[in-house]
């Protein structure tokens, strides 16, 4: 059975969905891997390294992709009018496409359509079997680190204290707003590069994670606050006067702040705005926010998507997507198991093929399409 693994061609996109070390692992299964040439360059994995794994290196996507049961993409491939290739155009009928497909209803009917069994890997359940396969965790984590990272090289006075015979350099006063993944991440990272860490988050049990890593606990808390929390681990959408008084808060607290990490998502939705205009303007020129949330509209009000924006009062707003593909190499290796463990864990040994019962609660979570049909509760 032949997988293959294309190179992506969405802007900014600079992960590849297989590596060198898994490529040996999808063998092992019993597949004949083919790769597109330069799929993994912006990853740092040369071709060469693809074919000492035992790769195909293929010359294009349609060579490939000629007579391929799977596919592995981070991004959802491009149809008709997207790009210069039509990668949907060549996916054989009947693969099976493994990615990160951020599909809405119109992408899903097309894949039933062109007869392509699609799994959506950001839809993977929230259970302790799924966790090693958790694309969303994996990218997150690797998210929070490099946002932290990028704050202490924007940031202009540096990021410990700093004691020295000319004197002493305060330590950065940072700020995460939301304590999922990314945000426990940040909150780790910017303890260890020196910072004076506070972080927020509207779920009952983040106060305790957040305290656990060091850092102080910032927030408004109420009897609403208690139930934000989703049954999946998300958090909820809660009401406009339980934000306002979030909001005051959290106002006097970012006046005094050097450095803000934004990672506030509500699955499904745009982020919810959490730094304002007015907030922006009480903090200090040379101050620095970082909006992870960027590509799903951002949670500060100054956050300009895809760019670094300075305001007038001289604080730097990163609002950079796609995070994980600032790390592309480590992202790619993590996102790259993450696929390797759901096939591997849904593998037939003596078929030497895919095994997705349909009633299964992680198969049934992912599948947009099968058969022809679409078949995820959402889009249904």
């Amino acid at each position: 059975m032949r997988l293959a693994v294309l190179k992506e061609r969405r802007a900014g996109e600079s992960r590849v969905a297989a590596t060198p070390e898994t490529v040996k692992k999808l063998a092992a299964l019993g597949l004949d891997v083919a790769v597109e040439a330069g799929a993994g360059l912006a990853s740092g994995f040369p071709d060469a390294d693809y074919a000492a794994a035992g790769a195909e290196v293929s010359p294009d996507a349609g060579a490939a992709l000629a007579g391929a049961a799977i596919v592995f993409k981070v991004r959802a491939p491009l149809g008709t009018g997207e790009g210069a290739v039509d990668e949907l155009a060549l996916i054989p009928r009947g693969a099976l496409v493994l990615g990160t497909m951020g599909a809405d209803a119109h992408a899903v009917q097309t894949y039933a359509a062109l007869g392509l069994d699609v799994a959506s890997l950001e839809l993977l359940p929230r259970i302790t079997r799924a966790q090693s396969m958790d694309v969303l965790s994996s990218q997150a984590n690797l998210a929070g680190y490099r946002a932290v990272v990028e704050a202490a090289v924007a940031f202009d006075r540096g990021f410990p204290m700093l004691m020295t015979a000319a004197g002493t350099v305060p330590a950065a006063n940072v700020f995460v707003m939301g304590a999922g993944v990314a945000g426990l991440q940040a909150i780790a990272t910017g303890r260890r590069l020196g910072g004076r860490v506070s972080a927020t988050d509207v779920r009952p049990a983040a106060k305790e994670e957040i305290k656990s890593l060091g850092a102080a606990f910032v927030g408004y808390e109420d009897e609403e606050s208690k139930a934000a929390q989703t049954s999946g681990g998300y958090a909820k959408q809660l009401s406009a006067d339980f934000y306002a008084k979030q909001a005051e808060v959290i106002a006097a607290h970012i006046a005094k702040q050097d450095v803000v990490v934004c990672t506030a998502l509500v699955q499904g939705r745009r982020a919810p705005t959490l730094v304002t205009k007015a907030m922006v303007a009480s903090m200090k020129p040379g101050s620095v926010i970082v909006d992870i949330a960027a590509d799903a509209g951002g949670n500060c009000e100054e956050t300009r998507p895809g760019t670094l924006h300075v305001t007038e009062n001289g604080v730097k707003v990163l609002g950079w997507t796609n995070w994980p593909g600032r790390i592309p190499a480590a992202a790619s290796a993590l996102y790259a198991r993450n696929l390797l463990t759901l096939l591997s864990t849904f593998w037939d040994k003596d078929a030497k093929a895919p095994a997705l019962p349909a009633e299964d609660e992680v198969v049934r979570g992912v599948m947009l399409t099968r058969g022809g049909a679409v078949v995820h509760p959402n889009f249904a």
